[in-house]
């Protein structure tokens, strides 16, 4: 409750010293948010929406003889085929030859956008969605440079040297191997290619480009498939976003965010817009 909230955070407060970035760094340009929303094609939602039917039968048999709370990471590893059928069902599905409306609507924006000079940075969580994303931009002609969890240290430094200044326009970039300690002010705009739990680690992502040194607006692209479960997780950041900023901005960690989901916040996770 409101009460509790403000109790708490009378409590906290003579141990908390907070300095947000816009009120430190006023010099540094602005960053401009972008949720870009799509519709999910025929064939993909018809691939979506059997897969929350084997879920949601998975997930009650499993809390019906595990229970919730041994059972949630469990559930959480079904969820994510979801998250990879959103992004391309060639993720879950080798075989699978159809239409991946997100992969095509990335690629068409980056193509646009570096034509026009713009260089950027593409997070995922997942390797399988780096690599396709890196194919289909070859297909265009547009090559990139990759951070997953195989390069070395020295290896991105030297990659991140180069991106910020010579000709190549994309960095594609595992959000858990690079998502922090990179300097990437040679960009001027983030793309999320799927959203992670706790918006904070996407922050810090951003923060890749828009940091000390950055001379232009940032823009952030968050692509969104429509009544699928990104919807869904975009409002649960919402709804843990509110605590987590009310106490201390930047201190909710993944592992916290995870075990916090209640087993009504799953099933909401399932539930399926039909607008």
């Amino acid at each position: 409750s409101l009460k509790s909230l403000d109790t708490l955070n009378l409590q906290i407060s003579p141990f908390i010293l907070r300095r947000k970035k816009e009120d430190v760094l006023k010099d540094l340009p602005p960053k401009i948010e972008n949720n870009i929303y799509l519709e999910l094609g025929k064939e993909q939602k018809l691939i979506y929406l059997k897969e929350v039917k084997r879920t949601e039968k998975e997930m009650d048999e499993i809390i019906k003889t595990e229970g919730f709370l041994k059972a949630r990471f469990k559930i959480l590893s079904l969820i994510t085929r979801l998250r990879q059928i959103c992004i391309d069902p060639r993720i879950v599905y080798d075989a699978y030859d159809g239409e991946a409306i997100k992969i095509d609507e990335v690629c068409t924006t980056v193509q646009k956008l570096t034509n026009e000079n713009h260089k950027i940075l593409i997070f995922t969580s997942y390797k399988t969605a780096l690599d396709i994303v890196q194919r289909e931009l070859l297909k265009r002609k547009i090559t990139s440079y990759v951070i997953d969890g195989s390069v070395s240290s020295k290896k991105r430094n030297e990659l991140v040297n180069c991106f910020n200044t010579d000709e190549t326009k994309v960095f594609l970039i595992m959000l858990k191997a690079g998502g922090t300690g990179l300097n990437l002010i040679g960009a001027d705009t983030v793309i999320h290619l799927d959203l992670w739990w706790n918006p904070q680690a996407e922050n810090q992502a951003t923060d890749r480009a828009h940091r000390i040194g950055q001379t232009r607006s940032v823009q952030v692209i968050k692509f969104i498939c429509k009544g699928t479960i990104e919807e869904r997780i975009l409002e649960l950041q919402q709804k843990k976003k509110i605590l987590s900023d009310t106490l201390i901005e930047g201190k909710t960690r993944d592992v916290n965010m995870l075990s916090s989901l209640t087993e009504q916040d799953f099933r909401h996770l399932l539930a399926c817009g039909n607008d």
